[in-house]
């Protein structure tokens, strides 16, 4: 089976437990105000690769991997092609590579499903608390990311949230708590991250002849983020 990359990440830190190796995929349904990646939007932009591809350059770093590392699939939003990464992620595990699923949770059907069976760990990125900041600055509801959410509990499938705290928006303690309170609510959340906006991607957005939505907004700063992450 073949899909679509925008790109690899060969020793990645900062993607999910341990050293991973980092595909990131092409095409993504939402439109975050906060995108630091709008050149993954389109999906025949990106580069056609075969899921062994994929898999053989992950097995490549495997020594670097320990016992808690292995392969992200991140996006972009992998479950646009739900089949293509359930096909990476059982050639990896055949390999004995840990596999984890960087995702908006915003579809959930039965090739996602199939998907997640193969799937060691979940990096579920909750944007916002509320439904009118999911609909304006991401361009979906937060119902289906709540669904998904419940679906990845059921399963009993590891999960760690994520939210990138953006100035104005998110940087409150009411969004915190309601972040906390859904993660609670949740045994299948095991680590809640926050992690601070960045304009660092305004370059992309300026070659690319596109407006950044959030050019406007500061960077949260560091005290601010440390206030935050004491909330959870």
């Amino acid at each position: 089976m073949t899909g679509y990359i925008h790109s690899f990440q060969s020793l990645g830190a900062i993607d999910g437990p341990g050293i991973r190796f980092v595909a990131f995929t092409q095409g993504c349904n939402l439109r975050c105000g906060c995108c630091h990646n709008p050149d993954t939007w389109k999906m025949n932009e990106g580069k056609e690769y075969t899921a062994e591809d994929v898999a053989n350059r992950a097995a490549r770093y495997k020594e670097y991997f320990g016992s808690e590392g292995g392969i992200t699939v991140s996006g972009g939003e992998p479950l646009l092609q739900a089949d293509f990464v359930k096909e990476i992620f059982e050639l990896c595990h055949k390999a004995g590579i840990n596999t984890c699923l960087d995702t908006s949770g915003s579809i959930l059907n039965d090739s996602v499903k199939a998907l997640l069976k193969v799937t060691d760990r979940v990096l579920l990125d909750i944007k916002y608390t509320t439904d009118e900041l999911y609909k304006k600055h991401a361009g979906c509801e937060m119902k289906p990311v709540l669904e998904f959410l419940d679906y990845l509990n059921k399963e009993k499938i590891p999960v760690t949230l994520r939210q990138v705290i953006i100035p104005t928006l998110n940087d409150n303690e009411e969004n915190i708590l309601e972040l906390k309170r859904i993660a609670s609510e949740h045994k299948c959340v095991d680590k809640t991250e926050l992690l601070p906006f960045r304009k660092i991607c305004q370059v992309k957005y300026d070659k690319m002849g596109l407006n950044f939505p959030f050019a406007h907004i500061p960077e949260p700063a560091a005290e601010t983020m440390n206030e935050l992450k004491s909330m959870l």
